[in-house]
């Protein structure tokens, strides 16, 4: 299995554009900005999360020490 991955690779410039072309027939011109809008907010918000648990995790360790 990992000698197939190795072999097929990550998409080239022409791929990414092809797949690019097949998001846009797939959902639309006027859908895109709604879907890059929505994985914004989801990435913003996991980052976010990981802070905040990184915080309490500190906390904790200084609780500990002392």
């Amino acid at each position: 299995m990992n000698n197939l991955l190795l072999f097929i690779g990550l998409p080239g410039g022409m791929e990414w554009i092809i797949i690019l072309l097949i998001v846009l027939v797939l959902f639309g011109a006027n859908r895109l900005p709604q879907l890059a809008k929505g994985m914004g907010e989801s990435i913003r918000n996991f980052k976010q999360g990981m802070a905040e648990s990184e915080a309490e995790d500190e906390k904790k360790d200084k609780a500990k020490s002392t």
